[in-house]
């Protein structure tokens, strides 16, 4: 039979505990975090992502694109060609019958240009970020010697580095900090196949004139509108970006 006196009794008990623990201090959980310490900014989800498309389509928006085809090949080849101790005579050597040729180009200029995907590497302390832009340029050449175009392959890296800075009020702001091409990463190649001689000492000399003058000549375009890109960048994005560099927290880089 159901002892209504016992449960009065606990009850009793369990209420005499449960008062007594009120007055005591709660223990705190060890997993908890302390109110001493402040807490850490929360990471958005694929900010990598979310900078390098932003980067990219900004990139394309300024006219990357038709800026790189409007590069002043012709005239810049023309240039070193009219100096005989300079650039190009170091590069020709005892080949100066192709100085009057170079003069005498038809055509040299990029008739199409893509943006490949960029890359990203924070820096070793963290508080920078190195974003890689390849370029993939097809370059049109039109020589009086053959009457007909050759097409070269031309693909290049330029590096920009992006950093935080603080104005004169310490407000942070994501600034480009050094731009220039990637050392090495400039490749030239033929793609209309095999060439008599004649032809293959002039388009080995204009590559080797492009491997001098063409890394600055793309540098000089692109850093300009990299620079213009972080000035249009959405400002949520920024001031994750910036956080995360502050502290030198760790992006997450997918490779």
């Amino acid at each position: 039979m159901f002892q209504v006196g016992g449960l009065l009794v606990f009850c009793g008990l369990l209420a005499r505990t449960t008062a007594l623990l009120d007055g005591l201090p709660l223990r705190l959980d060890p997993a908890l975090p302390l109110a001493a310490i402040p807490a850490l900014p929360s990471v958005p989800s694929d900010l990598v992502g979310s900078l390098t498309s932003a980067l990219s389509n900004g990139l394309l928006s300024g006219d990357l694109l038709g800026t790189l085809k409007g590069l002043p090949l012709l005239d810049t080849l023309k240039a070193a060609g009219g100096s005989s101790s300079g650039l190009l005579g170091g590069l020709l050597g005892t080949v100066t019958s192709v100085i009057p040729v170079l003069n005498s180009l038809a055509e040299v200029k990029v008739t199409d240009a893509q943006l490949l995907e960029l890359g990203l590497e924070q820096s070793p302390d963290g508080h920078g970020l190195y974003v890689t832009i390849p370029l993939d340029l097809i370059v049109d050449v039109k020589t009086p010697l053959v009457g007909s175009v050759l097409k070269l392959d031309v693909k290049l890296n330029i590096t920009a580095e992006l950093l935080v800075v603080k104005d004169e009020q310490g407000r942070s702001h994501l600034v480009l900090g050094d731009c220039t091409h990637s050392p090495g990463s400039l490749k030239i190649s033929l793609l209309d196949g095999l060439l008599p001689l004649p032809m293959k000492t002039l388009i080995d000399n204009l590559t080797g004139i492009l491997n001098q003058v063409l890394p600055e000549l793309v540098q000089g375009r692109v850093c300009p509108l990299v620079n213009e890109t972080l000035s249009h960048l959405d400002v949520t994005l920024v001031h994750d970006v910036i956080n995360m560099l502050t502290l030198g927290l760790q992006f997450v880089i997918k490779v």
